[in-house]
């Protein structure tokens, strides 16, 4: 789940329950969409708050994950997030210092996404009552991921809440995390990205995901509880990664995509829109910066996470549903000039992260993905 916008509702486990035989993951993505978009509707009348004042929001970038807030000439981005349901998996396997980085990846990958470079994090752990070991964990953890994306935490909070927080009944400590971070608009660029600028023909580029990041986990945990029984986090993992449960490849952390993208910016490369593929998959995150009815063919994403391969195989869930909850390999999607796609796929190999070129942008509206399981269509 990420911060409100109209049509959001990606898959974050926030939404409504509801476990029928239409729904492999128990709740409604459609529902998400609707309760998101009547969320922001309300959030955006307070606009007029503070229109000419310090703290005016942007009225244009209704869509994204995260919002532009003007202090002069200052311009802020500003993103809140937590990491749902996988906070199970480190509760079951009593393994906490990774989940700082699924916290900052999907509040620091909103605000890049959009063009601000993130600068600040304040976060909030909700717990049922306090482990000084789990929390130091989670801390560290923090530590390291915000050293990573080149971030400071600059306010937080502990509230303990007893039986009003829930989870895997045998953990240390049951909690929620959550967190705000803000960015400033990088000084390449004259407006926040939205994708108003690209055009048919523009390359699309992706950007490898190692993991499940932080979305999708109540499918996932429905689909391995049916195989496995409720101890599944400790069933073998027969997959080709050198996991040794299927605990350990839930729990592989989301890798942080705003230090490459920052770099794209600083080295001067046309960037028209950014997609980062959180829950709700590839084609419902990339069609908020396909603007003026564009669509896009992707035919050259990045093959699956194995351990998601591994999941649909022995699940038996078939591509359409995989691809509507789970990012499938790619974490995010860049739009570039298609003569410099070659550019912006070599500055992110050389800040370390596997990139390609996924596809380019249509005349046509929809977005259509050509996969190894085959084509998939969105309209």
């Amino acid at each position: 789940m990420a911060s409100l916008s109209p049509g959001e509702g990606p898959g974050g486990e926030a939404l409504r329950m509801n476990d029928t035989n239409n729904n492999p993951a128990g709740y409604s993505i459609e529902e998400g969409n609707a309760a998101s978009r009547n969320a922001y509707n309300w959030s955006k009348k307070t606009f007029a708050n503070r229109v000419g004042k310090p703290g005016e929001p942007a009225q244009d970038l209704d869509g994204g994950f995260s919002n532009e807030i003007r202090f002069g000439a200052e311009r802020l981005g500003i993103s809140s997030d937590g990491i749902g349901t996988k906070i199970e998996v480190a509760e079951r396997l009593n393994k906490y210092d990774s989940l700082g980085y699924d916290l900052v990846a999907m509040t620091a990958d909103d605000l890049i996404a959009a063009g601000f470079v993130p600068t600040n994090l304040s976060n909030i752990i909700d717990v049922n009552h306090l482990d000084y070991d789990v929390v130091d964990q989670l801390m560290r953890g923090l530590h390291d991921a915000a050293n990573f994306a080149g971030i400071a935490i600059t306010g937080g909070e502990i509230a303990e809440l007893g039986n009003r927080i829930g989870g895997w009944p045998g953990a240390k400590m049951n909690f929620n995390w959550c967190s705000t971070a803000i960015g400033v608009l990088h000084p390449s660029l004259a407006q926040p990205l939205s994708g108003k600028t690209a055009r048919a023909g523009h390359a699309v580029v992706a950007l490898r995901s190692p993991s499940f990041r932080s979305n999708g986990y109540s499918l996932a945990r429905k689909t391995l509880t049916r195989l496995f029984g409720d101890n599944w986090h400790d069933a073998p993992y027969d997959g080709p990664d050198q996991f040794a449960n299927w605990g350990e490849a839930m729990l592989e952390p989301s890798l942080i995509y705003s230090p490459g993208v920052a770099a794209l910016l600083d080295a001067g490369l046309p960037l028209h829109g950014v997609a980062h593929i959180t829950g709700g998959g590839v084609a419902d995150n990339f069609k908020r910066v396909l603007k003026n009815g564009l669509g896009a063919v992707l035919n050259n994403l990045f093959e699956p996470f194995p351990a998601m391969q591994r999941l649909c195989e022995i699940g038996g869930l078939d591509a359409e549903t995989a691809y509507l909850y789970w990012n499938m390999g790619t974490g995010m999607l860049l739009v570039t000039d298609e003569d410099s796609a070659e550019a912006v796929v070599a500055s992110l190999r050389a800040s370390g992260y596997l990139a390609q070129v996924a596809g380019h942008l249509t005349a046509e509206p929809g977005v259509t993905l050509r996969v190894g399981a085959g084509e998939l269509r969105y309209a």
